[in-house]
């Protein structure tokens, strides 16, 4: 897992500092963000936007006709609008074909806009490659409001498209080129662009700038803020209606109060004129909202400034770093996934609050790195989880009853869950009496086959009393209870195991007596403390069971031949003494035991 946890940290640092092949993803996350934010900011009220909509082309029509309507009609417009003192008048309406129809129309036009000195048109900077047979700058940059840098190239041309059906006297310029990011959304505008060392301003900056708004040399591409829930978040009047009370002979009129200081923005939202763009708010969005956005963006100096690109880098190496330590520690996956997950929304409040202070943070890239480490990691983790109760299944199913092996898988326990404790046990010893000679007198085959049922006979017995089958030693079987399951009545469930098991002995006897077989058993038992575990070999380990307990019980079984086929201990025999009949059989000495042993034979009541 380290490993993985190393490359994946690399990758991290590469698609956050170089690569950012994950940046339209980041991107789109935003864009959620931003429509969110966007909804609960109010557009702004120094900006109105005097609309060609689909009302003005069909009431224009009966009076003016088909659109593009005569420049005259804009002038009119204009004479009026200027007269309520607006602070700038902003077409985002090219000019660029002469009406040869009515070239009056033009010659009106351009005398109306010469005579208004805050009225700007737009222009549109064409691909690079046209450059060849552009506009000298050095001849006209400079008339046109475009800045010279150090690096200005006296002989550089630049294409434009400029509104040739205005005068040149007239024109108050800006860029209003929009481009769309590399995933079709558009989400940035332009303050400037660098032309062979001239900055040409935009439609926002210019008139922002025009207006005392101080614009940094920076802002050449700047990410909007953007306003409102979709378009028409600004304040929108239908042209028609406009025009309608600019030029009727009787009417109210237009409030002076509605346009006094305001920027006024003439442009169309109408979707047959096709000034409808992509961006974060919607897929048919008017280009004249995407200026007044630039336009309130810059006067107000409220525009969204993306945070370090190392900002990213730095939460990938933390979040994966973190990740690694706790996989290396072998957390619960699940409580590694609640921690991610709580990270992850706080990193995500912390996301959209930055949002609210016109902060954009993209934090998106290290959480999908962080989860894809979480999915490998909790993926090993599970399977090395599997592998391990597989062979813990295993281990058990050869000294347990099948369905305590069952219930400790579903508990999830595992080799080392149940090593190393010390528990209280009922550790139960039984061995045959006189098998070296009957082993001596038998083929082996015949002793195997005998030693095979009479084992299975009595495991399955042990098994039904919730014994644990420690191991076989020659034609001795140790068994204990108490673990690796608690069982308060360990004492007495052994007792009835041995008391079963004497009764299986006997239909034993029954069945090779007709073959001159002797067979019997002693068993002993005795509860204390013991250490449970498995051990054994890095190859090979068993579950069992060690310490003094298991020894007495063993000395127990030894002290059976000539008093009982049974002998329990006084502490076996005290936790049962409610069940059972028991008959003292005195105390004895036992190797290894400085004071002698009460021994007792069990009996059903």
């Amino acid at each position: 897992m380290l490993f993985i946890g190393g490359v994946l940290l690399l990758l991290a640092l590469a698609e956050g500092l170089r690569f950012h092949l994950l940046q339209t993803l980041e991107e789109r996350w935003m864009d959620v963000l931003v429509r969110h934010t966007a909804a609960s900011q109010p557009a702004d009220p120094k900006i109105l936007i005097i609309d060609i909509d689909e009302r003005s082309l069909a009431r224009m029509n009966e009076s003016v006709g088909r659109y593009p309507w005569p420049r005259a009609i804009h002038a009119e417009l204009v004479e009026g609008l200027a007269a309520l003192q607006p602070a700038a008048i902003v077409f985002d309406i090219l000019f660029t074909d002469r009406d040869r129809d009515n070239p009056d129309s033009d010659r009106y036009f351009s005398e109306v806009l010469a005579a208004t000195d805050h009225v700007y048109l737009p222009m549109l900077r064409l691909p690079p490659e046209n450059d060849a047979n552009g506009l000298p700058l050095a001849q006209f940059g400079t008339q046109l409001g475009f800045v010279p840098t150090a690096a200005a190239d006296p002989e550089a041309r630049v294409a434009l498209t400029l509104p040739d059906a205005v005068a040149p006297a007239a024109w108050r310029l800006g860029l209003i080129n929009f481009e769309e990011d590399p995933d079709g959304v558009g989400r940035h505008y332009i303050g400037w662009l660098d032309a062979h060392g001239w900055r040409i301003p935009s439609m926002a900056a210019r008139v922002a700038t025009d207006l005392g708004h101080d614009v940094p040399l920076e802002l050449a591409r700047f990410r909007l803020r953007w306003m409102g829930a979709g378009p028409h978040a600004f304040e929108h009047r239908s042209y028609s209606d406009v025009y309608e009370a600019l030029t009727a002979a009787e009417g109210p009129g237009l409030d002076p109060q509605s346009i006094r200081d305001r920027i006024i923005i003439i442009g169309a939202s109408a979707a047959g004129l096709h000034d409808l763009r992509v961006t974060p708010l919607d897929s048919l969005y008017p280009g004249v909202e995407i200026l007044a956005t630039a336009l309130s963006n810059l006067t107000r100096g409220q525009w969204l400034h993306e945070g370090p690109e190392w900002l990213g880098a730095v939460l990938a190496v933390a979040l994966l770093a973190l990740l690694m330590l706790a996989f290396q520690r072998q957390l619960h996956p699940g409580a590694i996934g609640i921690a991610l997950l709580a990270l992850t929304l706080l990193i995500l409040l912390g996301q959209w609050l930055a949002l609210q202070q016109d902060r954009v943070l993209f934090l998106l890239t290290p959480l999908l790195f962080a989860w894809l480490y979480y999915l490998i990691g909790g993926l090993a983790q599970y399977l090395e989880e599997r592998r391990r109760r597989r062979i813990t299944e295993a281990e058990f199913k050869r000294t347990m009853d099948p369905r305590v092996v069952e219930r400790l898988v579903r508990q999830g326990q595992t080799m080392d869950d149940l090593s190393g404790k010390s528990v209280t046990l009922t550790v139960l010893f039984s061995d045959i009496r006189g098998f070296t000679t009957l082993s001596e007198q038998r083929r082996p085959e015949e002793v195997v086959d005998l030693l095979n049922r009479y084992f299975s006979l009595q495991v399955e017995t042990i098994f039904r009393h919730g014994g644990t089958l420690d191991k076989f030693i020659g034609d001795a079987i140790m068994a204990f209870w108490g673990a690796p399951e608690d069982d308060p009545d360990q004492a007495c469930h052994a007792i009835e195991a041995a008391l079963e098991m004497v009764d299986n002995l006997k239909r034993f006897q029954a069945e090779l007596a007709a073959q001159g077989i002797e067979f019997d058993i002693g068993i002993g038992l005795h509860t204390g403390p013991a250490v449970v575990g498995f051990i054994g070999s890095e190859t090979r380990k068993d579950y069992t069971a060690i310490g003094d307990t298991v020894n007495l019980a063993s000395r127990l079984e030894g002290l059976t031949k000539g008093i009982a086929r049974i002998l329990v201990s006084e502490d076996t025999m005290q936790r049962c003494a409610d069940r059972f009949r028991f008959h003292a059989h005195g105390s004895h000495a036992v190797k290894g035991r400085t004071e002698p042993v009460t021994v007792y034979e069990p009996e059903r009541k």
